[in-house]
C-alpha cells in the first residue's frame, strides 16, 4: 500500500470461482452488419463464429466500438485498433483524438512535449510550416486548435510561419472557406504586427489536394506536395482570400475540389516552399486523410510519385496517425496516459498472462492493451510472443496471414497450464479488409474462424472459459454506400470498394466448460462498449473490477 492508500488487491467475486484458464480472443476488423455479398464475414465459411452467434442467446451480444464508446469525439468517428485495444485493456474510456489535442493545448502540455521540442530546433533559422484542413468542422481538424497552435509557437520563438490551407466544404457548408480564410488572414496579420513573418503559402480543396485516404489516388497528394514543398501550382495569387474567391468561380468548382494554388510575392516567387532546415506540422488530429502526406514527408524510401526534392525537415504530426507503422515518428500530442489497466491489476493478483499476435497487431495486444506502455509488468508472470508478419507483399496475397501460427501458440500456452489468461489478436479481417480485395477478405475471415476453433478446442480440454470479441468493424462491409445504404457505383458502373473501418458494433461471446452455471449477459447495459469488456474478464477470473471501471456485461443468476 502506498501512502495514498492505493492497493492493487482486487476483491474476490462473491459468486465466481478463481483458477479457470481464460482465452481472450480479439478478431481485428470483425464487425456485425446485415448479411449481403459485401459482408465478407457472412460470405465466408465461419462455422465457429456462427455457432457462438446462434448458440445460447444470453452468451452472445454486440458492443459499441466507435465514437464516444472508445473516447472519440463524435459518433461519426469510426473505431480503430489503437483506441479499441486501449478501451479493451483499460476498462475505462479515455479521451482520444480531438479531445486529447484540446486538453494538450489548453494546459500548454503540448508545448512541453518531445515532439514540440523537436520542431522548435528549426525556429531560429528555418520556417515552421503548418499543413491541414481549415474549418471548424471538428472532424479532421478545428480552427480554434490551429489558432492556439499559432499563438503558442509564436510565443515560443517561431519567427517565420507558413500555413498551407486545405479548404473543407464537406464537414461544413460549401462556401464557408472564404470566411475561414479571412479569419486566418486576420490572425496572421496580428502576428506580423508583432514581428512574426506569418502568412498563408498555398492551398487547395481537401478532396483534390493532399487529403486522399487509403491510397486511393496519390495524384491528390502530389498536387499538394507540388504546391506546399516545391511552391508550384497552376494558379498563383498574392492573397489567399482572393485565391479562394476567384477559384470558386470556376465552373463545377467548390470548396472540396478547389484546384491547388500558391501565394507569390511581387516578383512572382512562391512565398513558402518547404526547404532544408524547415519544420513541418500536419495539424489534423484525425488520421485517415493525412497518413499519405505523412509518408511523403517522412519516408526516405518512397515511390508513390516523384517528389523532385525531399527536403531535410523536422516533421511532426499533431498526433501519431498510425500506431502500427509508428507514423509519424514524432508527434505533438502523446496518446493518453492510461493507468491501472486490467492487465496490470490481474498480474498483481496472480494471473499469469500469455499474449500473442503477429507483427502488425502484436503492439495492440500488448502495448495498447496495457495503456500505451511497453514491456512486461512482471516478467516472471508474463510471456509475450510476436510472430513475424509476411513482409514485402500486400496482405491479400497471403490472406491467411499468421492466424494458424497464432492459434497454435495460444493452444500450446493453454494446454501447458502455465497461464491463467491467454490473449491473442487475429489480424486477418482488418489487414486484408484494408486491401479492398473481397475474395481475399473472405479467405481471411475463414482463416480467422479456424484459428478461433483451435483455441476454443484447447479451452474445452482444460475446462476453461473463452471470451471472443473484436476491436472495430472492417470486413463486414466492403462497399461504399449512399444515405439509404445502397452500394455506390463509380462512373463505369462498378461498385466503390470500402477499405476503411466502419461504424458497426462488434460481437462478444462467452462460454466454455469452466463458465459457472448461471453466468449470462445482463440486459441492463444496452449501450455497452469495448471498455465494458475488462470488468467482464476480471469477473470471469474470479475478481470484482475496480469501482471506476465501466460496468461488467455479465451477471450470475442463481439457477
Amino acid at each position: 500500500m502506498g501512502s495514498s492508500g492505493f492497493s492493487w488487491k482486487l476483491k474476490d467475486h462473491p459468486k465466481l470461482p478463481k483458477g479457470k484458464t481464460i482465452a481472450m480472443v480479439v478478431l481485428d476488423g470483425w464487425g456485425e452488419a446485415k448479411p449481403d455479398q459485401y459482408n465478407c464475414i457472412h460470405v465466408a465459411e465461419t462455422p465457429t463464429m456462427d455457432s457462438l452467434k446462434n448458440g445460447a442467446p444470453e452468451k452472445w451480444r454486440l458492443v459499441k466500438a466507435h465514437g464516444n464508446a472508445v473516447g472519440l469525439p463524435t459518433e461519426d468517428d469510426m473505431g480503430n485498433s489503437e483506441v479499441g485495444h486501449n478501451a479493451l485493456g483499460a476498462g475505462r474510456i479515455y479521451a482520444q483524438g480531438a479531445k486529447l489535442v484540446d486538453l494538450a493545448l489548453e494546459s500548454g502540455k503540448l508545448f512541453e512535449g518531445d515532439g514540440f521540442k523537436y520542431i522548435k530546433e528549426s525556429f531560429a533559422t528555418g520556417t515552421l510550416h503548418l499543413i491541414g484542413l481549415l474549418s471548424d468542422g471538428g472532424v479532421h481538424s478545428r480552427l480554434n486548435q490551429l489558432q492556439l497552435l499559432l499563438k503558442g509557437v509564436s510565443e515560443r520563438g517561431a519567427k517565420r510561419i507558413r500555413v498551407h490551407i486545405l479548404t473543407d466544404g464537406r464537414d461544413v457548408l460549401d462556401g464557408s472557406s472564404v470566411g475561414f480564410t479571412e479569419t486566418l488572414e486576420k490572425d496572421l496579420a496580428e502576428l506580423r504586427h508583432k514581428g512574426v513573418d506569418a502568412q498563408i503559402a498555398s492551398g487547395g480543396g481537401r478532396m483534390y489536394v493532399t487529403m486522399d485516404r487509403y491510397e486511393n489516388d496519390w495524384d491528390v497528394v502530389k498536387r499538394g506536395w507540388d504546391a506546399q514543398v516545391l511552391g508550384e501550382a497552376p494558379h498563383k495569387f498574392k492573397s489567399a482570400v482572393e485565391a479562394v474567391k476567384k477559384l470558386r468561380e470556376i465552373p463545377n468548382t467548390n470548396d472540396q475540389y478547389l484546384p491547388p494554388f500558391v501565394i507569390v510575392n511581387d516578383s512572382g516567387k512562391a512565398v513558402g516552399p518547404i526547404v532544408d532546415g524547415d519544420a513541418v506540422v500536419t495539424f489534423n488530429f484525425r488520421a485517415d486523410r493525412v497518413v499519405m502526406i505523412a509518408k511523403a514527408l517522412e519516408y526516405e524510401d518512397f515511390d508513390k510519385f516523384d517528389r523532385v526534392r525531399f527536403p531535410k525537415i523536422r516533421y511532426a504530426g499533431m498526433l501519431q496517425y498510425d500506431g502500427e507503422l509508428k507514423l509519424p515518428n514524432r508527434y505533438l500530442v502523446s496518446p493518453p496516459e492510461i493507468e491501472r489497466t486490467s492487465g496490470e491489476y490481474l498480474v498483481n493478483n496472480g494471473i499469469r498472462t500469455f499474449a500473442c499476435s503477429e507483427t502488425v497487431k502484436f503492439g495492440h495486444v500488448t502495448f495498447f492493451w496495457n495503456g500505451n506502455r511497453s514491456g512486461y509488468f512482471n516478467p516472471a508472470m508474463e510471456e509475450y510472443v510476436e510472430i513475424p508478419s509476411d513482409s514485402g507483399i500486400t496482405f491479400n496475397a497471403k490472406p491467411k496471414m499468421k492466424a494458424l501460427e497464432i492459434a497454435e501458440k495460444a493452444r500450446d500456452a493453454i494446454l501447458s497450464r502455465k497461464f491463467d489468461q491467454v490473449r491473442v489478436n487475429l489480424p486477418n479481417g482488418d489487414m486484408v479488409g484494408h486491401t479492398g480485395d473481397i475474395e481475399a477478405t473472405v479467405v481471411a475471415c475463414k482463416a480467422a474462424d479456424e484459428a478461433v476453433k483451435m483455441i476454443l478446442d484447447a479451452i474445452e480440454q482444460v475446462g476453461g472459459i473463452y471470451v471472443v470479441t473484436a476491436d472495430h468493424g472492417n470486413a463486414e462491409d466492403m462497399v461504399k454506400r449512399n444515405k439509404k445504404g445502397e452500394p455506390l457505383l463509380d462512373k463505369d458502373g462498378k461498385i466503390q470498394i470500402l477499405t476503411s473501418h466502419t461504424l458497426e458494433p462488434v460481437p462478444i461471446a462467452i462460454g466454455g466448460p469452466g463458465l459457472a452455471p448461471g453466468v449470462k449477459f445482463r440486459k441492463d447495459v444496452p449501450t455497452g462498449g469495448l471498455a465494458n469488456v475488462a470488468a467482464t474478464v476480471m469477473n470471469l477470473h474470479g475478481f470484482e473490477a475496480p469501482s471506476d471501471y465501466e460496468t461488467t456485461l455479465v451477471e450470475v443468476v442463481d439457477n
